[in-house]
């Protein structure tokens, strides 16, 4: 099969090779013919060697496709089903999952790295299947009658939507409130469709291109601003009358980023942060005395989806696949790469087969 392998920084480093198709390793193993990949602007950080990443690491981490073999323990899903990946895989059992937050489970992890683990590839080993599937219902005849934009929704179901979702959730946005998303990226944009989807009447998105400005009025903001670091904290306080925000999402990971949803969160506000910190200090006076609360990590993929975003986007009363603005095949891979990292798309999609 193709598969992408990170061999070094930039887009040189990225080279799509033929490797051993994946197969059942352990019983509750799976494996996933890809329909749809993507990449993710985590992945971003070690293209431009800000993280580590090791020469020959397969890499992508969100995929929809369907399923092609199942081991013996396996009863999740079948072959033929059409499924989602969510980017954490997970057991399921364990008290952890239990709580929904499988995302920390100690018998899971993440896809990328291993061979047969990247999801920009023709196929993927699903580990702990049970507990990582999310089947879509209806199976592959469904699946064939579904819209490039339905399939793209479906998609960001693996990671984005489930991401932005969880920094609402984390910052326990409810009705009425308003919230600030700081990041104008795909997770951001999902953030400020997650704020309007649990009731938030004013959504502030912190957005400094046109294009992302837009789609975040589209999907619910309601103000936008286009200042960073003290001028965009003042422009926040600004609008709340000088008392803040009532809830922050972080959706960057930068020092700046989190200075600033601290300094913008209203006594009593919490933080919901997603965005992967990078060198970022928490101020433990300043949280201490304003009673703000800091909440997040990455997200539970999985229970979101199983316990409404799924149906939402099947209903088509969200439509978080606008995301994409840009599509590629895995031959074209570091262009994908290239339109992120130039900023030229939001998200790039990588159609890797039909269904």
């Amino acid at each position: 099969m193709k598969a992408v392998i990170f061999e070094g920084t930039g887009a040189d480093g990225l080279v799509v090779k033929d490797v051993p198709r994946p197969e059942i390793q352990e019983p509750t193993d799976a494996v996933v013919r890809v329909v749809r990949a993507c990449v993710c602007g985590s992945d971003l950080w070690y293209y431009r060697g800000l993280t580590d990443m090791a020469p020959g690491s397969t890499i992508g981490h969100e995929a929809i496709g369907l399923v092609e073999e199942v081991g013996n323990q396996v009863s999740v899903a079948k072959e033929g089903d059409f499924v989602i990946v969510p980017f954490p895989f997970s057991c399921g059992h364990c008290p952890v999952c239990k709580a929904g937050f499988e995302s920390g489970c100690p018998n899971g992890g993440f896809f990328g790295g291993a061979p047969g683990m990247g999801a920009q590839a023709e196929y993927l080993r699903v580990p702990q299947a049970n507990g990582t599937l999310v089947v879509v219902p209806g199976g592959v005849e469904r699946a064939r009658d579904f819209s490039e934009g339905m399939l793209d929704s479906l998609l960001t179901l693996s990671d984005v939507m489930a991401t932005g979702y969880h920094a609402a959730v984390s910052a326990e946005v409810k009705q009425g409130d308003t919230a600030v998303v700081i990041g104008d990226g795909a997770v951001g944009l999902c953030g400020v469709l997650s704020a309007k989807l649990r009731g938030a009447e004013r959504v502030v998105a912190m957005s400094r291109h046109q294009d992302r400005q837009e789609l975040a009025k589209a999907f619910g903001a309601t103000d936008i601003i286009p200042e960073r670091g003290d001028e965009g904290v003042q422009a926040v306080m600004d609008l709340t009358g000088g008392y803040g925000a009532d809830a922050i999402l972080e959706c960057v990971g930068s020092q700046e980023a989190n200075e600033s949803a601290f300094a913008m969160a209203r006594p009593g506000a919490i933080v919901g942060r997603v965005g992967v910190p990078h060198d970022v200090t928490i101020p433990a006076l300043e949280t201490f005395y304003h009673n703000i609360g800091v909440r997040g990590g990455s997200a539970t993929v999985h229970t979101y989806d199983v316990n409404g975003l799924l149906d939402q986007v099947l209903d088509e009363k969200i439509n978080p696949g606008r995301v994409f603005t840009a599509s590629f095949d895995l031959n074209h891979i570091r262009d994908a790469y290239r339109a992120m990292d130039q900023r030229k798309a939001i998200k790039s999609l990588l159609k890797v087969s039909e269904i």
